[in-house]
């Protein structure tokens, strides 16, 4: 679903400065609405006689949690863990079921929980994703004083190093962040794939009265924890946080082992998701712990060890954190199941509907092919081939006699000619159009975007090789997975 009505979008890059004053007693906020879409204005008017309505009583509904919370959603994740997918973008820019990106899950479940003022943080690969974030939500319906804010790190002389971290992040974005004055900040992963209603998850922090509130899953092991590990005793209060192998001395005093844990208390996964009083963040930044880079291992242990009152808040409906090429291989291969169950993200929800950038792509093309149980994304032409348990991404071009088999291909940023050249992997100049050849069979892979496979060419993994490093020839292997690396060229009659 694409976005319209007027908003505006701003791509702001911070000084790094250490030294922010605490945020005065009275604040306040715009006078009007934002200048129309820009990458390089800001609104710093403010105007006291607003300032009343963003602060509810502490008994008042959450209707107000469109102007009493704001989100920071962080568009990096580990760019190691889906690599090559990240090659040249951060995990948030990632296409997913045809039509979308990664980020836009997180964003679009803000959007349909009336959470209207949205800062992305970004850095690494973060081209792909800024210019996403831009296009998408410079148009979105959130309201007079709704925006979706992209916080770009930078270098200035004060400070030469980049983000180290999202504690770090956020410690440097402050004097962004604390323009508007509301009262909780919603902390999120921006590559996760899940639906969740944001307002009960306020509204559980504001009726425990908590100084934070943790999401975690109620039902998903602990093998991975990406986000770290509580423990929770009867009355949801987070009593400690589970020192894992590896943790950095600094972290790990204020952390138990799986042996330190009491009968009485329930373990459970992070997710990444926090609620921060506004004050509270700030302190915890600034003044408790100055030097610390992560919020999960060291900003929760130590606000544990300072005695904070922090809740936590129980999921129990699908998420995904993509720690693995696998993960994200079988959640794009369930979004081709037309089911929704508690097992499997839907992208078909009419009442919490994913958004993303309109394209104005025409319909796609399909001549005497046979497609089966897949999903195809707009723009493509799909010519007399035979496609089953695929996803198909947007301009996707298949040559005749060609079959896909529970596959995913993102497809290509522009409409290819019927000869375009490229340059392989060996320097050498190719006249492979992009997109998937005449009689090509693929099985089991990724093919990323604007990658050329050439006629005849076999993607089957013939070997079942499992883990396999072939960069230089244009593909890897992940579980048995073959990924394409974006904008490789693979040779007429190739076998993998």
């Amino acid at each position: 679903m694409s976005l319209h009505a007027s908003s505006h979008l701003n791509i702001v890059q911070l000084p790094h400065n250490y030294n922010y004053a605490k945020p005065a007693l009275k604040l306040t906020v715009p006078a009007a609405p934002p200048p129309p879409p820009s990458l390089a204005v800001k609104n710093a008017q403010q105007n006291p006689e607003h300032a009343a309505a963003l602060f509810p009583p502490a008994n008042q509904s959450i209707c107000n949690v469109q102007q009493s919370v704001a989100a920071i959603v962080f568009g990096d994740g580990s760019p190691s863990r889906l690599y090559p997918l990240t090659k040249r973008r951060s995990e948030g820019a990632i296409p997913i079921a045809g039509n979308y990106r990664l980020i836009d899950a997180v964003v679009s479940n803000c959007i349909n929980s009336n959470i209207s003022k949205i800062y992305a943080l970004t850095q690494f690969n973060s081209t792909s994703l800024n210019s996403h974030l831009s296009r998408a939500y410079s148009g979105a319906s959130l309201g007079k004083e709704g925006f979706v804010e992209v916080i770009a790190a930078c270098q200035t002389p004060e400070a030469m190093g980049w983000f180290k971290g999202p504690a770090d992040a956020i410690r440097r974005s402050l004097s962004v962040l604390e323009e508007y004055p509301v009262l909780e900040f919603l902390i999120l992963p921006g590559h996760h794939l899940y639906k969740m209603n944001y307002q009960k998850l306020v509204e559980a922090h504001r009726n425990n009265s908590a100084d934070i509130t943790i999401a975690v899953h109620g039902s998903r092991r602990y093998d991975n924890p990406g986000f770290g590990i509580f423990t929770v005793n009867s009355k949801n209060q987070v009593t400690g946080f589970l020192r894992e192998p590896g943790m950095n001395p600094e972290s790990a005093q204020h952390s138990a082992t799986f042996t330190d844990i009491p009968t009485q208390y329930n373990i459970y996964p992070g997710m990444g998701i926090y609620v921060i009083n506004r004050d509270v963040m700030i302190n915890l930044v600034t003044e408790h712990f100055p030097t610390a880079n992560d919020l999960t291992g060291e900003i929760m242990p130590g606000a544990i060890s300072l005695g904070m009152k922090i809740h936590a808040y129980k999921f129990e409906g699908y998420w995904e954190d993509m720690t693995s090429i696998e993960a994200f291989y079988h959640a794009n291969m369930e979004s081709t199941k037309n089911a929704s169950t508690a097992a499997h993200n839907s992208f078909y929800d009419r009442d919490n509907p994913l958004y993303t950038l309109p394209r104005h792509l025409p319909p796609t093309l399909i001549t005497d092919a046979v497609i089966v149980d897949s999903v195809v994304g707009d723009g493509c032409v799909l010519s007399r081939c035979k496609i089953k348990g695929t996803v198909v991404g947007m301009r996707t071009r298949v040559g005749e006699g060609a079959t896909i088999e529970d596959s995913i291909i993102m497809g290509s940023d522009t409409y290819p000619g019927s000869i375009v050249q490229g340059v392989n992997a060996n320097h050498g100049v190719s006249n492979i159009p992009i997109g998937i050849g005449e009689g090509a069979v693929i099985k089991k892979a990724i093919v990323d975007k604007n990658a050329r496979i050439g006629k005849n060419v076999l993607i089957i993994n013939k070997d079942n090789v499992q883990e396999g490093d072939k960069e230089a020839n244009g593909y890897v292997i992940r579980k048995g997975i073959i990924i394409i690396i974006e904008r490789a060229i693979i040779s007429d009659g190739t076998i993998l």
